[in-house]
């Protein structure tokens, strides 16, 4: 029997399923869709009546370059979920899964997005050839993941000076704890958005993504964020997403240059590995470390927690149909 594909565009509208990847997750989309800037969609396939795959994308207004009301940016954390367990075993199979949902979704994105982008990819050459004949392009990308498995203690593999740092920090009066009340919430996702416009200067979601975070995946224990204070103001901070036997670190940050001596952004990292390591997951993938052909600050930070570094890809596709409509609507 052929393959169904059904198009989701409200949370209310998701069937309950049983996939076990957050960043596939009705949750996950039910965040999206209550955050401004953000249009998700659930593409979930079918097959004799019974879901074998699902895939969640993240349509956002982009913030560069162009009117962010006019220009948007499609995101997929990794290349979707199958809800078979046949598709496990079934490489062929599950990529010509993949591809059915990749095509679909390529045509409803290039609709009203300029940029389609897949990110996090548990296996680079997973959908090659679909992504190649849907008129995806491939950048080689980095990745940076700690293994929590094999060790006793989550600082065994930390650089001498960052074991030091963690010390200072707790010595100086900070205070690293797990965010619950949504006055906390608040506050470190406000203080977050301000290091990440003077700094990282990357996409950084409006504050209602993280107090929905908290009712939506935190209350299931499928995210966390900590919080770093000092003299009960908040001044670091992270966020982590747990999907599977792996915790991901999605943002981090702290005031280091007025906190100097409390060293909040190695505290935020610090609390986040050891809650992992202590509840089981077998490794943290801190999220969007940068291309291997240029110098990336955040990159060299994570790195002295005793991560590998290792090589990756993210797909891109570009619509110059739509940049050519685009044009035309300013030019004409």
């Amino acid at each position: 029997m052929p393959l169904k594909l059904t198009t989701y565009y409200k949370g209310k509208d998701i069937p309950d399923l049983s996939g076990k990847n957050t960043f596939h997750s009705k949750e996950l989309f039910q965040i999206y869709e209550a955050t401004p800037g953000y249009t998700p969609l659930l593409i979930v396939a079918t097959e004799d009546g019974k879901p074998v795959a699902r895939l969640l994308a993240a349509i956002r207004k982009a913030k560069r370059w162009l009117p962010s009301s006019l220009v948007k940016h499609c995101v997929v954390y990794s290349e979707g979920e199958a809800l078979d367990e046949t598709l496990y075993t079934n490489k062929e199979k599950a990529e010509e899964v993949f591809g059915e949902m990749l095509e679909h979704l390529t045509q409803e994105a290039s609709r009203t997005c300029f940029l389609i982008e897949f990110r996090n990819l548990n296996n680079s050459m997973f959908g090659y050839k679909f992504f190649r004949s849907n008129d995806y392009f491939p950048v080689n990308w980095l990745r940076v993941r700690n293994s929590l498995h094999s060790m006793q203690k989550v600082e065994d593999r930390f650089s001498p000076s960052r074991i030091r740092q963690i010390k200072k920090g707790l010595n100086n009066g900070a205070i690293v704890k797990e965010a619950h009340t949504v006055e906390e919430i608040r506050d470190f996702s406000r203080m977050l958005h301000k290091v990440y416009s003077s700094r990282i200067r990357r996409y950084f979601p409006a504050n209602d993504f993280f107090r929905h975070m908290n009712s939506m995946l935190i209350k299931g224990k499928q995210a966390k964020i900590f919080i770093v204070k000092y003299k009960e103001k908040i001044i670091g901070g992270s966020v982590c997403i747990y999907s599977g036997d792996s915790a991901f670190l999605w943002f981090s940050g702290g005031m280091r240059k007025i906190y100097a001596l409390q060293y909040p952004g190695v505290l935020a990292v610090w609390k986040a590995l050891e809650d992992a390591h202590e509840r089981g997951f077998r490794h943290m993938e801190f999220m969007d470390v940068g291309l291997p052909f240029r110098k990336h600050g955040y990159r060299d930070f994570v790195l002295r927690f005793g991560g590998k570094q290792s090589s990756t890809r993210r797909w891109f596709r570009v619509s110059w149909t739509w940049l050519n409509k685009l044009l035309v609507k300013f030019y004409v």
